[in-house]
């Protein structure tokens, strides 16, 4: 049914503990607000909880109205209140009341921090939208989501939380720890952004690593490069690449199992580690720098990359969201610099990122900005690279065009 759900956290809370701990003084204030809101009370239950290692116990306690509920509970020990309050706009339209009587119990508890969320539930005669609507957040700022028709897989992996869902729009869709990470219908933005400009600026690669990518999506885009003869694929988890051979044959189009490719389940500090080849390119196609492939956007990790690259060779790697994520961008191209003798950061709009990304290309002799859109252009048909959607010779010069806020985070 039509509604609105409200809810808020509330953090280091300034009111009387009275308030935290009393059931009965805690429910006179919620029934008192929820009364003058023009809600209409028609059950309630309050609980006290006993102390535990000498701290008082919280309070738990539910208002069952006529339009829906309010629901509190309390945490003494951390001076923290949650509020749930819903609505439903059968009859009338409660919004206001409900927003009113939020308002009224967040100033009763007097918290120095919160967090809030609004969401607008159901409509009048069924869902106009099927589905699960699945969010995601940017930096913890910028939130956006997708709807999904269907959720095919949900499971944990031994490193992270794996989920494969579907939607007309997307197809198959790839989350890792609640992060979107390519999709059906809109692979192409990141995978032949991440591969084409290093791979085709460099006159003649031949050999070449991905670390991470186990969806397989910048493998395919490789080896579309008629000049590659190895292409070695290390991801640390394989579940990864068992889901794709198995639901992404969209995304990676057989190439998981190309004669030209190694697909090793390894983590790829520990192969960069040990391996004696040179590489034309490496591609570092992880996820963010806050998760468990933090260790691969170090110095440490870079000079191992640099070490593992044959003369001509590049470094190609994304750095995240340069209006969102600046200081992280912002490191990542002063630790590159650190590096490599050539940085060009460059920057595409993804979709699923909901987002523009940023990527650079770190290398010691190898500018793809110096190429001209020409050669560019013949490099492509001479290699048979015709099957793109995204990625051509004109863009290839406007991926380096960097806005200006961008460009001076890598100056810095």
């Amino acid at each position: 049914m039509q509604g609105l759900h409200l809810t808020a956290d509330l953090y280091h809370c300034a009111c009387d503990a009275v308030l935290m701990t009393d059931a009965d003084t805690l429910a006179r204030l919620c029934r008192r607000h929820t009364l003058e809101a023009g809600l209409t009370l028609v059950d309630e239950k309050w609980h006290t909880f006993p102390e535990f290692q000498g701290q008082p116990g919280g309070v738990t306690g539910m208002l069952l109205l006529a339009e829906s509920h309010l629901a509190v509970h309390t945490w003494p020990e951390r001076n923290g209140v949650t509020l749930d309050v819903y609505v439903c706009n059968f009859q009338e339209d409660n919004s206001r009341k409900a927003e009113a009587l939020m308002k009224a119990l967040v100033e009763a508890f007097r918290p120095s921090d919160m967090q809030r969320q609004h969401l607008s539930r159901g409509d009048v005669d069924g869902p106009a939208d099927a589905g699960e609507l699945v969010f995601e957040d940017v930096a913890g700022q910028a939130y956006f989501g997708f709807r999904f028709e269907r959720r095919l897989l949900s499971r944990q992996t031994a490193y992270q939380r794996l989920e494969l869902l579907e939607s007309a729009t997307l197809g198959r869709t790839l989350r890792l720890d609640g992060r979107y990470m390519t999709s059906e219908a809109e692979e192409f933005f990141y995978h032949e952004a991440l591969v084409h400009p290093a791979a085709t600026a460099h006159p003649a690669p031949r050999s070449a690593l991905i670390v991470g990518g186990g969806d397989g999506g910048a493998l395919e885009e490789l080896l579309k490069h008629r000049g590659i003869e190895q292409a070695t694929l290390v991801d640390l988890d394989g579940e990864v690449i068992d889901v794709a051979r198995r639901y992404l044959e969209k995304i990676h189009r057989g190439a998981l199992d190309d004669p030209r490719a190694t697909v090793l389940v390894e983590n790829g500090v520990d192969f960069l580690a040990r391996t004696s080849d040179r590489y034309d390119l490496i591609l570092l196609d992880l996820t963010d720098p806050d998760t468990p492939a933090g260790p691969l956007y170090t110095p440490a990790f870079f000079r191992r990359c640099k070490h593992a690259l044959a003369p001509g060779g590049a470094l190609v790697l994304h750095m995240g969201s340069p209006f969102h994520q600046p200081e992280q961008v912002r490191e990542l191209c002063g630790t590159l610099r650190g590096q490599f003798a050539h940085v060009r950061p460059y920057g595409v709009h993804i979709p699923l990122y909901g987002t523009y990304w940023g990527l650079a290309v770190a290398s010691d002799a190898l500018d793809p900005d110096a190429v001209p859109g020409e050669t560019i252009h013949a490099r492509l048909e001479a290699r048979g690279v015709d099957d793109l959607e995204y990625y051509n010779a004109r863009v290839h010069g406007a991926l380096f065009a960097l806005p200006n806020y961008y460009r001076r985070l890598t100056l810095d």
